[in-house]
């Protein structure tokens, strides 16, 4: 019997009897189209887009709710936290000069954490109705690939599940990158999660990193009464991609609030006694410098790697890079050509938005044989402390490491009507644009809100705009957004109109 007799029979035959054909050699059909690993934001949304374009569609995870690092202990918990610990923040040290005065103002840090929580259960809860309205079937349990066109789903009572499927995606994103001889224990060492749920404020804390998790987690505790010391090897705070210029005036706010950084220093180990941690540094410059700080909590916040073990990528040849990282073409194959990553374990931004644009545009092409694509120049990054830092494309560093001709238009919000009556002044925006043809290369901003004005500027480089199409669109006033329309106003014609 060949393949096309089988597949005119197939919907009219049992399970039991298509196992008996393919026990006497005979192929069975696929359970499903595609199966995904992992229900964090690239495989959710790439398992309810596919759904939506009439392919059968699961999920395997192994968290006991869906949506994966993200909405479990990564972005989301970490926004809560880092919105309410402003307000609390706010209450303490600005109410007043606002004119609102408060008495006896307290922190209730388990209904804090209670809220966070709440919110995490309602997003999580929201995933498991969308996959239940778009008819994608979820397994739980650990996923693991035993054949080209098979899943096994590893269950926590030790019973394995086998799905039979037509195509496979790996989106099991990232985990937390451990620190050689410092031993986490979540309670008072801990990692971006435990630091998520502190059971009380710490006195002294030590942030090990001052990258994008390390300064919203710092500022979060900073906020509730902590004092902060970030530790980081490179010279600036931010991580990669910053501009550097923003990455100054970004410290320097920091400082206002009360973090306290040293910037070129190698963390060399940390002991722990009693209720005291002792952390060991040295000159990233000069070795021979040492010295000791002591904390009762630390934080270790060394970025984060990609989750590829045990997924049995080693059984069928997919290659890995040598960071482990899922090694794929354009369309997200890997060298199984009916397999695909997304997301963290593949190269790039580890962003919760790059894994969903990545997973639309991959089942796309599964579905349809359109080839979709996706500019990494055009994919922003946010760090939610207050004020925000967003930025997209290029910084002045990679114009000037490229030999581009280039300008730059800036506007602080110092000048910003709407960023004065708000008091929240502390801020610039800063375009980098093309000497030669004016388009712009990459936006930069602190300030009130930079997290959605970014999107602004995504958009704008997405269409290829100019600095002067941005300056010549109206802006709605008083709003921060002028800053932005100001800044490209700067690079165009040399300079704004307010400052």
């Amino acid at each position: 019997m060949n393949s096309s007799v089988l597949s005119r029979i197939t919907p009219t035959v049992t399970r039991s009897a298509l196992s008996a054909l393919s026990s006497r050699g005979y192929a069975a059909a696929p359970d499903h189209d595609l199966v995904i690993i992992g229900s964090g934001p690239g495989g959710y949304v790439a398992a309810v887009k596919a759904a939506q374009l009439g392919l059968k569609t699961a999920c395997v995870e192994k968290r006991e709710t869906l949506g994966g690092t993200c909405l479990n202990v990564g972005c989301i918990p970490s926004k809560a936290l880092l919105h309410n610990s402003h307000l609390y923040h706010e209450a303490i040290h600005s109410f007043a000069s606002r004119g609102i005065e408060c008495d006896n103002v307290r922190l209730n840090l388990d209904t804090l954490m209670d809220q966070k929580t709440k919110a995490v259960s309602a997003l999580t809860g929201g995933i498991a109705h969308l996959f239940k309205q778009n008819k994608v079937s979820r397994f739980d349990g650990h996923g693991k690939i035993t054949g080209p066109n098979e899943v096994s789903v590893h269950k926590s009572d030790g019973s394995v599940d086998t799905i039979k499927t037509k195509n496979i995606l790996i989106a099991t994103g990232s985990e937390v990158t451990p620190f050689p001889g410092i031993e986490i224990d979540e309670d008072t060492i801990v990692s971006s999660t435990g630091a998520l749920s502190l059971k009380k404020v710490p006195e002294k804390l030590v942030v090990i990193g001052a990258g994008v998790i390390g300064l919203e987690l710092g500022s979060v505790w900073c906020r509730l009464g902590s004092h902060v010391t970030a530790v980081e090897y490179l010279g600036s705070i931010g991580g990669m991609g910053i501009d550097g210029e923003i990455s100054k005036n970004f410290q320097r706010i920091l400082g206002k609030q009360g973090m306290k950084f040293k910037l070129d220093t190698k963390v060399m180990g940390a002991t722990k006694s009693g209720d005291t941690i002792t952390v060991q540094l040295q000159s990233a410059k000069d070795p021979s410098k040492n010295e000791e700080i002591q904390c009762d909590a630390l934080l270790v916040c060394v970025g984060r790697r990609p989750y590829t073990e045990n997924l049995g990528l080693e059984e069928l040849g997919i290659k890995k890079d040598n960071r482990g990282r899922i090694e794929v073409n354009k369309l997200f194959q890997t060298n199984v050509p009916n397999i695909y990553a997304i997301g963290d374990c593949i190269p790039g931004p580890m962003l919760a938005h790059k894994a969903e644009d990545e997973g639309i545009i991959c089942v796309e092409q599964i579905a349809s044989g359109n080839k979709p694509h996706i500019d990494y120049n055009c994919v922003p990054s946010v760090i939610y402390t207050h004020p925000e830092v967003a930025w997209v494309g290029k910084s002045e560093e990679d114009v000037k490491k490229e030999g581009t001709a280039y300008k730059v238009g800036k506007f602080p919000l110092l000048a910003n009507s709407r960023a004065k009556t708000n008091s929240e002044t502390d801020g610039i925006v800063k375009i980098i644009a093309d000497k030669a043809t004016d388009r712009i290369l990459g936006a930069h901003m602190i300030g009130w809100g930079a997290g959605e004005i970014i999107n602004e500027a995504v958009l704008a480089m997405e269409y290829g705009a100019s600095c002067e199409d941005v300056a010549r669109v109206c802006h709605a006033h008083p709003t921060v957004s002028e800053a932005f329309r100001e800044a490209n106003l700067a690079a165009y014609a040399g300079k704004a109109i307010n400052f």
